[in-house]
């Protein structure tokens, strides 16, 4: 039998990524059911038939690019732990940027916020954890993808958020505070989608060079918004300029753009005049 180190140094060889060791640390303490601690103070431990069946079963999909987030099951976000299935996307840690600015714009503030194209439900999950007296309503076409979003909902005690079927703002009805979204804004043919293939191709790729939704979220969120509303938009790290451009010609106020953790531009806000 082979113990946690000898493990540990065959996988890393047929694992040729930056955080190999992370992960394969994970899905070895995963495999035990220990933390990865135990790996360190037991490194001669050996797994058991099942245990290295297990192991070996899901480091096969590491080594195939399934992301580790979608092996486990689960991605954690803001401070929510979230199922992820690959019938959404695996939130990032650059989209809390948007949270963040959300709070900040509501800050003291009884909001009522609408969510579009919800994903797992990071960031309208993550707003009501913070702020359990705003009304939130988070829409997604994908009746998979909303599915999601209410588990994370029940597994979160989380239950003020309402979820809606349909595209963008058609399942809205009334004025909003302030309207959210990380839409597909990747582009056909971006060369970084290949590091994507397990991802929901339409949550991540927009027409029009990745700005055509973003467009459509623009034109028709004025309607929902409430004078003074917020509209507050992810994209992606080039297109600022050019969603400050539709933001203006839709009519909006106060647009500016802001980073991400890396230092990238990540979103752009406008307000209803």
């Amino acid at each position: 039998m082979l113990t946690l180190t000898e493990l540990q140094q065959q996988a890393l060889l047929s694992l040729p990524k930056d955080d190999a060791r992370l992960e394969i640390d994970i899905l070895l303490a995963r495999a035990i059911g220990k933390n990865t601690t135990f790996l360190r103070t037991w490194p001669d431990y050996q797994l058991n038939d099942e245990q290295l069946a297990q192991f070996q079963r899901e480091l096969s999909q590491l080594q195939q690019g399934m992301p580790l987030a979608y092996i486990l099951g689960e991605r954690d976000f803001w401070r929510l732990s979230l199922l992820v299935n690959p019938s959404v996307l695996i939130p990032r840690p650059d989209t809390e940027c948007v949270v963040e600015k959300v709070l900040a714009l509501g800050q003291g503030q009884q909001w009522r916020v609408a969510d579009l194209g919800t994903g797992s439900g990071a960031i309208a999950l993550s707003l009501a954890l913070e702020h359990p007296e705003w009304q939130i309503i988070a829409t997604d076409i994908s009746a998979e993808s909303l599915a999601v979003a209410q588990a994370n909902a029940l597994k979160n005690n989380i239950h003020q958020v309402k979820f809606k079927q349909g595209s963008w703002l058609a399942p809205l009805t009334g004025l909003f505070d302030c309207i959210v979204s990380n839409p597909p804004y990747i582009a056909n043919d971006d060369p970084h989608l290949s590091d994507l293939q397990y991802e929901p191709i339409g949550a991540l790729v927009a027409a029009d060079n990745g700005l055509a939704d973003l467009r459509d979220i623009v034109r028709l969120s004025s309607d929902f918004l409430h004078k003074n509303g917020w509209l507050v938009l992810e994209h992606g790290f080039q297109q600022g300029a050019a969603v400050q451009t539709l933001l203006k010609q839709a009519g909006f106020v106060n647009i500016e753009s802001g980073q991400d953790l890396g230092g990238n531009i990540r979103y752009s806000v406008g307000q209803k005049c």
